[in-house]
Formats: structure tokens, C-alpha cells, sequence
């Protein structure tokens, strides 16, 4: 195996993720910042202990042609992405960007499939994958594993183990599992009468959904087996919609070099910081990359000092305490 692992992150779970961590923070002049805020700070803590890591920051982008086919109101229940974060995604992605990062997306392909797709062409390398989306747990694999963030801050490794003491099954039944219990943040309705225990115990019992469905007859419970008789063509939508699809985009060749890291460009990373008045960040980042070289005396557009910046230290201190590896 190569020694060289690779970092995905799944770009809106974490962009969404600081924007709801880090509020009212804006320019002087009221243009929404905390999630810019909350993002630089993840990339530098990223730069800081992990300067030589690679990887890419995959987007989603345009709705999933296929699982729309399969069910037009996949998602449906999602409420639009509020003004006040689509602002900043712009500023975010060029963050991305001068930070070194390779940004990955394509049209009509959900992040996690871009992932998953990503993470079966380097079957060399060790993947490291920062969602706490359970669907990933599917590709979880001796080299597959998962960085899952909670509400404190704190990152917790989800590899084989930790799918099989969190779900009660192995990361092959995954997908079974979810087409059989189903996923409300993603609108899809699961099998009556099918919970997370019962869907593990049938699981465990058969090994997989299509030997149950082939031996329906061992189902001991007569409800429970009428539910799932009736429910054999819901549950192979369900599938189809919630297995990540691994194939790359037709036309899509990807080598290492489109997860290669780049020296960050810390000119670039300053002038976003100055304009989003993050005076606070560009104190960390005089830290790591040293001061910034003075302006000409006859520089007619020197940076005039902001408004001071709303401190909001316990977002701050939350984002420094992830241990990442």
C-alpha cells in the first residue's frame, strides 16, 4: 500500500457544519462571514498539522439525474440553502483553492458518489474521508476509513469496527440497511415496520436483503414477513437511491495529480481574509506564514483597518480541538 494517504472532504456537510456553529458574524458593512469564518479556520488547522497532506474537497453539484428518475421527490423535504451562506460560497471556494486543495465536482453528481468513485481509483492508498454522512459507511474497508466531526469539535475514526458497533452490521450491509430503514434527510421512506434493530437482526440472519427476500419463509414473524413481501419493490428504489454510485463520470480520468496538494498562496488567503474583515484570522496566519511584507509608502490603496471583529471564541475553540488523524 502506498504511504501516501488521501484526504476527501465532503465539502457542504462542513460548510454547512460551520455555518450553523459560528453566528452573526459580518463585515462592518453586513455581508455574512461565519461560514467563511469557520472554513478558514478548518483549512489552517488542516495547513498547520497536516502541511504536506493531499486530497480534494469534493462539491456536489446539480440534482442526481438517476435518483431523480428513480424518484422525483428525493430530497424534497430539504429546504433551500439560506442567502446568507450562498453568498459566501464563492469566497469559500476560492479558499479552497488557495490553500492549495484540488476542488473535485461534477454536473449531476452528488459529493458522495464523487467520493466514493474517488476513493476506488487510488486502490493503493489510504483514504481518509471527513463526512459524518452514514452513507459512506458503505465503502468503509481495510484502507477506507471515515472522520466523522460531532457538535464539540472532536473527530472520531470510523473504520470496520466502529460501523459494526454503530450499526450492528458490517459495511457491506450498509446499503441494505438504509434501503430497509430508510433515510428521512434524504426523503426516502423505508420498509413499515422496519427499525434500525429489526433491519441489523434480518441482516445478520441472511446475510444480505436479496438472500432474505429469497427465503422470506424463515422470517418467523408473519407481520413482519407480509411487510416485506409487500414492500420488495419500495425496497429496490430504496437501494438504487442510497448505494453510492463508484463509477467515474464518463470522460473522467483522475490520477493523483488531481488530489495533489499545492504550496498554499498565502497573498491570496490574506486578501480574503482582509476582505471579510477576519482580522483574528490574519493574525493566525501571520503566525504560519510570518508577517506580511510592508506596503509602499506611496501605495494608494493601502488596506484602511476595519471595524473590529465579533469574537466568537467558542466556535473558535471548538474548531481548534479536532484531531484529525
Amino acid at each position: 500500500m502506498n504511504d501516501t494517504p488521501i484526504l476527501l472532504v465532503d465539502s457542504y456537510a462542513q460548510i454547512y457544519r460551520g455555518f450553523h456553529a459560528v453566528r452573526y458574524l459580518s463585515t462592518p458593512d453586513g455581508v455574512p462571514t461565519n461560514a467563511v469564518f469557520a472554513m478558514t479556520k478548518f483549512l489552517l488547522k488542516l495547513h498547520r498539522e497536516h502541511p504536506s497532506q493531499n486530497g480534494a474537497f469534493v462539491f456536489d453539484k446539480g440534482k442526481p439525474a438517476f435518483r431523480m428518475e428513480l424518484a422525483p421527490d428525493y430530497k424534497a423535504n430539504r429546504p433551500p440553502m439560506p442567502d446568507e451562506l450562498k453568498v459566501q460560497i464563492p469566497v469559500i471556494r476560492e479558499l479552497v483553492r488557495a490553500f492549495g486543495w484540488s476542488l473535485i465536482e461534477h454536473e449531476g453528481y452528488e459529493a458522495d458518489d464523487l467520493i466514493a468513485s474517488l476513493a476506488k481509483t487510488f486502490p493503493q492508498n489510504q483514504i481518509f474521508i471527513f463526512s459524518g454522512d452514514k452513507d459512506i459507511s458503505q465503502i468503509i474497508d481495510s484502507r477506507v476509513s471515515m472522520l466523522v466531526p460531532n457538535p464539540a469539535g472532536d473527530v472520531a475514526k470510523r473504520g470496520i469496527e466502529e460501523v459494526k458497533e454503530k450499526f450492528g452490521i458490517a459495511p457491506g450491509q450498509i446499503a441494505d440497511y438504509l434501503a430497509l430503514v430508510g433515510d428521512t434527510a434524504d426523503n426516502i421512506p423505508g420498509v413499515p415496520g422496519v427499525g434500525p434493530k429489526t433491519a441489523a437482526a434480518l441482516l445478520n440472519q441472511f446475510g444480505s436483503a436479496e438472500n432474505m427476500f429469497a427465503h422470506l419463509d424463515e422470517v418467523k414473524r408473519d407481520t413482519l414477513r407480509k411487510k416485506l413481501e409487500d414492500a420488495k419493490d419500495r425496497f429496490a428504489t430504496n437501494l438504487k437511491l442510497v448505494r453510492l454510485d463508484d463509477v467515474p463520470p464518463e470522460g473522467t480520468v483522475w490520477t493523483l495529480d488531481s488530489v495533489r496538494r499545492t504550496e498554499p498562496d498565502f497573498a491570496a488567503i490574506r486578501a480574503i481574509a482582509k476582505k471579510m474583515s477576519l482580522k483574528s484570522i490574519l493574525k493566525e496566519i501571520d503566525a504560519i506564514a510570518g508577517p506580511e511584507p510592508p506596503e509602499p509608502e506611496n501605495d494608494l490603496f493601502a488596506f484602511a483597518e476595519s471595524a473590529p471583529e465579533p469574537e466568537p471564541e467558542k466556535a473558535s475553540d471548538s474548531m481548534t480541538q479536532m484531531d484529525l488523524f
